[in-house]
């Protein structure tokens, strides 16, 4: 009778070998080295400054030994940058950016936050550099200006960072302002980055008994027996950062102007409009975390106002024309990002832009043709059309007809008695205004 005593009794062992269990993984964790890994494929975005910023914060909350981040990027926001750059320098867990694997590519953005860390390295066969800023379209002497205030803050910016860092400011300098990029071995012997490593393995072996300066004062890094602990971006930061495809975002661009073009062509439609609204909103999201050329976007408005118009004005076409014209001219200029690799792929963009302009002439078709068809509704489809006269209509006197399923008071200057024919010439109010059906011959 004391079984039920029993599985209380297994249950409490349960729970305290389960708490002792914890608290010796706790210790064990606690006793080893750990050393956060986070891998940085991708465009510099607000999505990825937001997850590597986090990840910094964490790993100085956990106490880690060093923060490794496995680097392989075109380049970026320089927004984005200087506050992954400001986390970096303020960190006080040693920061190792890798640029790996084999393949791979620290361009741009990349290539300053490459500088910024406290150990760089570089896996064989990869590259660095072509830093030069690419930023807000413009034309004349106001763009150039423009353009030559953000390539002087940026090398000034890279000089500092190398200088910092002990490392080849001359070359950070020529990497913003002459697009200059090396391989693995060409930035070791220039003193960009301070070693290259095969892999992983590798990479650890050469910087064990390593000494950093950090703000928290000199460390050394011990990197043998580490346990490496891989820190993956939250669902909203993975979002974010897919977003900041150009690709992605013309899409969603041109799928919301097509949705709220067919909305406007067709009032109380709702689905087109509510998805087009919802695209485009997504995509003006995703601008933001882009270069964007002012006069590309510009002239997507331009097209939009043009096509508006095909469908209240007669232009013959014109408008049409005009519209799509400046969709394509301002679809390429969109993205003014050649030199960072961030540019829209015609892969991408020819499909995207037949298919829309397709959709709207489409459109632009069908609102046409419909305004020079009669009307298929209400009194004014009812003249021309035959009627019985179900009572007597006498001059000066209405009747009644049948006409349509329905029947309709009527008056005529005529005598038409019942279940005559009569020919519907007008209306007038509700009443419709007939005459005899032998007239409509002569």
């Amino acid at each position: 009778m004391r079984i039920p005593y029993f599985f209380p009794t297994l249950l409490l062992l349960v729970f305290c070998l389960a708490g002792l269990s914890r608290s010796v993984a706790a210790e064990e964790k606690a006793d080893s080295r750990l050393v956060l890994l986070v891998s940085l494929h991708g465009t510099v975005n607000p999505g990825s400054a937001d997850f590597f910023e986090r990840v910094i914060e964490r790993a100085e909350k956990e106490n880690a030994h060093a923060l490794l981040v496995e680097l392989d990027t075109p380049g970026g926001l320089v927004t984005s940058l200087r506050s992954m750059i400001r986390k970096v320098l303020a960190s006080r867990v040693p920061v190792i950016v890798y640029v790996a694997p084999q393949g791979a590519q620290s361009a741009s953005a990349g290539a300053l936050l490459t500088l910024a860390a406290h150990v760089a390295a570089m896996s064989p066969g990869t590259e660095i550099g072509a830093a030069h800023p690419v930023g807000l379209g413009g034309g004349g002497d106001e763009g150039e200006t423009i353009s030559m205030k953000a390539e002087n803050d940026l090398a000034a910016f890279a000089r500092s960072i190398a200088d910092e860092r002990g490392r080849n400011a001359v070359w950070a300098e020529r990497a913003v302002r002459e697009s200059i990029a090396s391989t693995a071995n060409e930035a070791l012997e220039e003193n960009v980055i301070d070693l290259v490593a095969a892999d992983r393995r590798d990479l650890f072996l050469q910087l064990d008994g390593r000494k950093v300066e950090t703000v928290a004062g000199e460390l050394t890094l011990e990197l043998t027996g580490a346990v490496i602990e891989e820190v993956k971006p939250t669902f909203q930061e993975r979002v974010l950062m897919q977003l900041a495809d150009p690709n992605l975002a013309y899409i969603f661009i041109m799928a919301g102007l097509a949705g709220l073009y067919f909305e406007l062509a067709n009032p109380g439609a709702i689905f087109p409009g509510v998805l087009g609204a919802i695209s485009l909103l997504i995509g003006l999201f995703a601008l933001q975390t882009l270069p964007v050329n002012v006069v590309g976007l510009l002239m997507i408005v331009l097209a939009v106002v043009f096509l508006g118009l095909e469908l209240f004005i007669a232009s013959g076409g014109v408008l049409s024309l005009a519209g799509l014209a400046a969709l394509f001219f301002g679809s390429l200029m969109l993205f003014n990002t050649a030199e960072t690799g961030l540019g829209l792929s015609l892969v991408v963009f020819l499909p995207v832009f037949i298919t829309v302009s397709s959709a709207l002439l489409f459109i632009v078709w069908l609102v046409a043709k419909s305004a020079k068809l009669k009307s298929a509704s209400g009194p004014e489809q009812l003249v021309g059309e035959l009627c019985t006269v179900i009572h007597p209509v006498a001059a000066g006197k209405p009747g009644k007809v049948f006409v349509h399923g329905e029947l309709w008071d009527a008056e005529s200057g005529d005598e038409l008695p019942e279940q005559s024919l009569a020919l519907v010439v007008g209306i007038r109010g509700l009443v419709l205004q007939i005459t005899k059906k032998e007239e409509r011959a002569k």
